[in-house]
Formats: structure tokens, sequence, C-alpha cells
């Protein structure tokens, strides 16, 4: 059984990254060999690491100014997340508060007090009613949801930072920036291009639920949130030629990872255009159905991640790695450096 502690690590707080660099591509890239072997390499030379007819496959979601701060009708302080919307005016949340609002509570958002009303509970969310269109009120009140290891608020160089820079604005529903797609910039997509390298696109709608620790020992027992997946039918026929031309699948990020996986498990075990929730959790033994390459950042220990990447790899390598990262002194996390994966299955 692989226990929660297999997949624990020493990080040093200074190698989080707690601000991008200032330039998106000046990351380095660890090249993380099937062999367990690895490379201190800059994300730029991906250019020379991938083929003519490759395909990279992006998360185009865009993440929304979805935190807000307000009041109680008592004038005690509220934060609400949003991380669902249902309609213009039903979305669900999570709510910091001094203790939990009941069913009828009326919540204020801003200088203005927009209000809002907690309509209920569903699973570990609330069902919250907005008295005018969420993502006007969003748009005006909202602070885009930073990770929570930042330490900080959200400032200005998060607007443009934290968003990808391939984002689609009519695909605003994300709580997290899709982080390994922050080391692209339109120089870089261009230099892909140029080579012959193709780019297409699926969308996962990330959810705050990413940050969760996994609270069991036995890792099998711990429950996925959900998120909204697309991978479109045009992106799945690109991969199918792909493959059928012996060229390599690359998936940026973990999140296009579980998009790609969901739909091949959905089509029987190849991929196929699929549009739903998924709850998939792939940690060690799992075998991957689309994902031949995978450019990701580091991350937490015992997180979910940590155990998707020990899945694509294998758990020694991957904590080896992790290992030469620290003392090599990479950045850490959201705005931090880039690893690529070989598939080692």
């Amino acid at each position: 059984m692989m226990q929660l502690s297999d997949f624990k690590f020493e990080l040093p707080d200074e190698l989080i990254a707690r601000y991008p660099l200032d330039t998106r591509s000046a990351s380095r890239l660890l090249h993380l060999n099937a062999d367990g072997s690895y490379q201190d390499l800059h994300f730029t030379d991906i250019l020379d690491l991938f083929e003519e007819g490759d395909l990279l496959v992006l998360n185009d979601t865009k993440v929304m100014k979805a935190r807000l701060k307000g009041k109680r009708a008592s004038g005690g302080a509220v934060e609400v997340l949003v991380e669902r919307i249902f309609d213009q005016t039903i979305a669900h949340c999570h709510i910091k508060a001094s203790n939990s609002p009941k069913a009828g509570a009326e919540l204020f958002i801003g200088e203005d007090g927009v209000k809002v009303t907690v309509t209920g509970r569903q699973e570990n969310l609330y069902i919250v009613e907005f008295s005018q269109a969420i993502l006007q009120v969003l748009d005006v009140y909202g602070q885009l949801p930073i990770p929570p290891y930042f330490n900080r608020e959200a400032e200005a160089i998060d607007t443009e930072r934290y968003q990808t820079v391939f984002n689609d604005p009519t695909k605003i529903a994300s709580v997290a920036a899709p982080t390994a797609s922050l080391h692209f910039d339109q120089d870089l997509l261009a230099k892909l291009e140029q080579k012959g390298i193709h780019k297409t696109f699926v969308t996962l709608h990330v959810g705050a639920g990413t940050f969760l620790p996994v609270r069991t020992d036995d890792i099998k027992n711990h429950v996925m949130h959900s998120e909204w997946c697309d991978v479109p039918e045009a992106t799945a026929q690109l991969i199918a030629e792909t493959k059928a031309r012996g060229n390599k699948v690359i998936a940026v990020g973990t999140t296009a990872t579980r998009a790609l996986e969901s739909a091949a498990q959905a089509c029987g075990g190849k991929i196929g255009a699929w549009t739903g929730d998924t709850q998939i959790f792939i940690y060690p033994g799992y075998k991957f159905c689309v994902v031949d390459r995978l450019i990701t950042n580091f991350h937490l220990p015992e997180s979910t991640l940590l155990m998707l990447v020990s899945a694509l790899s294998n758990r020694d390598h991957i904590l080896n790695a992790y290992t030469h990262a620290v003392e090599s002194k990479y950045r850490f996390f959201s705005y931090g450096d880039a690893m690529l994966i070989e598939n080692a299955n």
C-alpha cells in the first residue's frame, strides 16, 4: 500500500517562489529521463528537446478574480471564494468566517455592500445567490485567488502573470492558474511553431481543491475534488494523428494531463472527445493512455500532484530529482521553475 509519508520531502521556505521572474520563459528546467537520470537546463531548451511533428497540449482556461471580501450583517469580516458558477447569479463558494453562515445568512461584498445570500450547502461548499451578475461583481470587487503559500495579497503584477498568454477570455472559470503554462511567452510559442511543433487546447477549470492536502494515510482512500473539463473533437483528432506518426504528445501541466487521461478513460482507453466532470486521481500504478511527456512545476510535499508525476516517472526518480532541485536551489510552486518528465512506464 502507498502511504502518504512516501511522498514527503523537506523544502526550505526560501525556495518557494512568491513572485514571478521578469521574463516568463527565463525559468530553469530540470529534465527527468525515463531511466531516472536528469539534466539542468533552461526552459527555452524545450526547442531542442521537442521534434518537428510533436504536439503540445495546453489548458486554455482563465482565472477568475474569485476572492471577495465582505461583511456579515453584524459587521464581522467574511471572505468568499467563488469555486463554480452555475448561472448568472448562483455559485458554489468557499466561505471563511468566524463561524459558519447558516442558510438565509446575508453577506455584503465590497465597499458598496453588494448583497449575497447563502441558500444552503453542497458537500464542503456553500450555495450562494448573488443580487447582481456574478462575473460583474468579481470584475469590480474580486481579487485574483493567488495560492495561499504566497503569504501575500494579490498585486498588480499577478493580474498579468497569474494568467497564461493564451487564455480564452470566454473560459473565465478557474480559481488557480494552470501553472506549467505560465512559462510560455509569445516569443517562445512563435519559435515552437517555426520548428513545426504543433499545439492544441483542452479546458479544465481548476478548482481550489488543487491546494487541498491529502489527509488519508493510505492514499487510495483520498477523495478527489471534481473539476469540469473539455477535450474537443479537433484536439482528440490531432492527438490520434500525432501518435499514429510516432510523434510525442506533450501535456503542459497536470490539469491538461488530467483532462486528457479523463477523456481516454471515458472513451475506453484511447483518446476521444469528451466533456464532463472529472475526479480522476492519478497515482503510482496508473497506466497513462495519452501522455508521453509532461511539462510541470515543482509540487507540494504529500500533494496529489506529486503523486501524479510519480505515476508518470516513478516515486524514487521524482524524489531523487526533487532532492537535487532543492540542493540546486530551483524555485518551487506556481511561480517557480519547471520540470520536463518522460513517461517511464
